[in-house]
């Protein structure tokens, strides 16, 4: 509130007072065209002119909404304002406490197409390409920034960069689009190899689970718990990481919209709309606990491109997961507004579903755009709309709005009584802060809570906030797997290992027998993973186990992976004694050995930072070197190149490759109309600095940008198209490339 002083009339007192007034103006946002399923209700939180092209959204200890914006993203059909420094992270406030934004402030400018960010540790962790940064936070802004990984992403083209930053029951913080996870232990941040995962947007459910999708898969996950299969950096898991959990991608627009390639085969129907998904992302597994039952960690996932949200229905088996939509010809969510781009859901603290709404005309990549989309872009005038963004909520019909309760100001006690809490976010937030406080004094509650199995979720966020404030130990753990449900049992048992001694082996052993009794899927699956462990400490006691596992799950691979993962040497010795029992796992351990003895490890550990994806960087090369002479859009400039949209040379990869090698020189016709230029195309071959994959990247670019069918060539082709000299020695005339295609 901001008061103001004056020594005037009554009158003119009442006058300045009402001017100094904080001003609750919300914007009024339709939502025409907007259907919810039956029983909810949908709001806007926050729109423009306070916000331009949210990316993403995280709450801090007091239920604040902060947003990365990504305004200078897609302004035009080139990316022009790709790389301009007009990114933000803001803080969008509720002053009046209604739910709705009425204020924003900006905590960091200047950024360029900031990705992700996740309030953990006090701070602010978030992304600027290709830092990953982590700043602490004193009255709303930063200070003390450090640089968490100078790698984690690649610059250019978001689509294809670690996203995500998700605090899992863990303790580890995981991404989309990346194959490591971070953490911070007593100050330090660590960062560790991971299965790789998904493109955008990253879940996980109760039980610690991960879930991700890529464009044309809209629901993936993995089977097990994160690492449990990737101990042994010498086998790359397959069958239990990166799954499909459903096969049907089908989607139900309420109206035709523009995707990439609707000219292909299948991607529309007979009246024009989407018939799967191109561009699903950001798939999120219901916690709020204000929802029906029946909602209960349920997977909504985007579909901008269809101006839709879908839900899912999980089923867990013990050692899989199995998705359904929830819907046969229907979505939880759509829209007629081809504006309305879901590209991120959150939980929220008051047990809503929020929507982070781009809503922006485009929001695909230039590098990717087909020449279909870019017309129809432009007939629609899909191009114009870029200055909006909205954070939509999703509610019961008839929830009440409650405020949110201040995380900072609460004392132990109530943090651990939040463990308990219905809403998964809320008892997450809980367990960080009793560990960002390293709150020892709560050791002894969390004990307790550990023992209380008539909330078997509230024992396992027990059992890893006493993970995070290093309080575990051999005897609690061999209790919590004795005396918990399968899912206390699985996650005891994946933190055991480094507790097992020689001179707690007997004790093991007694354990192991007792959890191999209750015949339990789960609990198997586990004790599967961590027995090579077991195996490698004690032989005599822990291989027999190990071949009654491997015989009982003879026909399940999962289980043929969590027994391989735990082996941490020795493959020879376990190969002879497993053979008889189950060949196929013998096969598996003799694969490990070789790898072992050749330093061939799992991909994971070998790779440091993703690459660039291929026509991301064509198209950086395209616009450095080819556009000046045919354009950005190829259409081509009059008196200096023809036209590569739609040119027959440009959909022969190979002809293509020769051209861009050597050049071309004299006349030459594309769709009929004859070029002569007077000009010769000198060709990159004489530039030392242009690789074999340069080349295979602008063709990858350009076969994407400017034909109906994208195409790429191998390294090894360009290099023999590279020793495929002309006659003159220097560039290629038309009738020698029609000469070459005849071959």
């Amino acid at each position: 509130m901001k008061y103001c002083r004056s020594t005037v009339f009554f009158g003119a007192l009442i006058v300045l007072f009402s001017n100094c007034k904080p001003s609750y103006e919300e914007p009024q946002i339709a939502l025409d065209g907007y259907k919810v399923e039956e029983g909810f209700e949908l709001e806007v939180v926050a729109s423009e002119p306070l916000l331009k092209a949210p990316v993403t959204i995280d709450f801090d200890d007091q239920g604040r909404i902060w947003v990365a914006q990504m305004p200078g993203y897609m302004n035009d059909m080139q990316g022009s304002d790709e790389t301009a420094p007009v990114g933000s992270i803001d803080i969008l406030e509720d002053l009046d406490n209604d739910g709705v934004v009425d204020h924003a402030k900006t905590f960091l400018d200047s950024l360029v197409m900031p990705r992700a960010l996740a309030h953990v540790y006090g701070g602010l962790l978030y992304s600027e390409p290709p830092f990953l940064y982590f700043v602490e936070i004193k009255d709303d802004k930063p200070v003390n920034r450090v640089v968490v990984d100078s790698i984690y992403a690649v610059e250019g083209n978001p689509e294809h960069q670690p996203n995500g930053l998700m605090m899992n029951l863990d303790n580890w913080l995981y991404n989309a689009k990346s194959n490591f996870r971070y953490r911070r232990v007593k100050g330090v941040w660590k960062k560790e190899a991971t299965s790789f995962r998904g493109q955008w947007g990253i879940s996980h459910d109760n039980f610690g689970r991960l879930y991700f999708n890529d464009n044309s898969r809209q629901l993936l996950g993995d089977h097990v718990l994160p690492n449990v299969l990737v101990k042994n950096k010498y086998y790359s898991p397959k069958y239990g990481v990166n799954r499909m959990l459903t096969h049907d991608q089908r989607v139900y627009p309420v109206h035709a919209t523009t995707v990439n390639r609707g000219y292909a085969k299948g991607v529309l129907n007979q009246d024009s709309i989407l018939v799967k998904a191109t561009a699903a992302c950001a798939p999120l597994v219901y916690r709020g606990g204000a929802f029906p039952e029946a909602y209960d960690e349920n997977v909504f996932v985007c579909i901008p491109e269809g101006n839709l949200i879908k839900r899912n229905l999980l089923t867990f088996t013990g050692d899989s997961t199995i998705a359904k939509q929830a819907y046969e010809g229907k979505e939880f969510l759509t829209s007629t507004d081809e504006g309305f781009r879901p590209v991120n859901l959150n939980n929220g603290p008051d047990g809503s579903l929020y929507i982070t709404d781009m809503h922006r005309g485009m929001i695909g990549h230039h590098a990717y755009l087909s020449p279909y989309l870019k017309k129809k872009v432009a007939v629609n005038k899909l191009d114009t709309l870029i200055n909006f963004g909205r954070i939509l909520r999703v509610k019961k019909l008839g929830q009440r709005y409650e405020a949110v309760r201040n995380f900072s100001g609460m004392n132990t006690k109530q943090l651990i009584a939040l463990l308990k809490d219905k809403n998964g976010w809320v008892r997450d937030r809980a367990q960080q802060q009793l560990i960002y406080r390293n709150q020892k004094d709560a050791i002894e509650g969390l004990e307790e809570l550990l023992q209380d199995g008539q909330n078997p979720i509230a024992q396992i966020h027990a059992l890893y906030t006493l993970e995070g404030l290093d309080a575990l130990s051999y005897d609690l753990l061999a209790k919590a797997a004795r005396s918990g449900a399968a899912d206390l049992t699985a996650h005891a048992l994946v933190l055991l290992p480094p507790f097992v001694t020689k001179a707690n082996t007997e004790q093991t052993e007694a354990l192991v027998a007792e959890l191999l009794n209750k015949n339990n899927v789960t609990i198997d699956l586990y004790l599967s993973s961590i027995i090579g462990n077991l195996v490698g400490q004690d032989e005599s006691r822990f291989l027999p186990v190990m071949e009654k596992l491997s015989a009982k799950y003879v026909n399940k691979p999962i289980f043929t992976e969590a027994l391989v993962s735990g082996i941490t040497g020795g493959e020879e010795d376990l190969q002879t004694a497993i053979a008889s029992g189950n060949p196929k796992l013998a096969e598996v351990i003799s694969t490990s050995a070789i790898k072992r003895k050749e330093d061939k490890v799992n991909p994971i550990f070998a790779r440091k930072s993703l690459v660039e994806d291929t026509r991301t960087s064509g198209a950086k090369m395209f616009y450095e070197i080819c556009a000046s002479c045919h354009g950005v859009n190829g259409q081509g400039i009059e008196g200096l190149a023809p036209p590569l949209m739609g040119s027959e040379h440009v959909a022969n990869t190979e002809r293509l490759g020769l051209i861009i090698l050597h050049g071309l020189e004299g006349p030459i016709t594309v769709k009929g109309e004859q070029y002569n230029l007077n000009l010769a195309m000198p060709g990159l071959i004489r530039n030392e600095d242009i690789s074999n994959k340069d080349i295979a990247d602008i063709i990858s670019y350009v076969t994407n940008a400017f034909s109906d069918e994208p195409k790429r060539l191998n390294i090894d082709k360009i290099e023999e198209l590279r020793q495929t000299k002309p006659k003159s020695g220097t560039e290629y005339t038309e009738q020698e490339l029609l000469d070459y295609s005849k071959k």
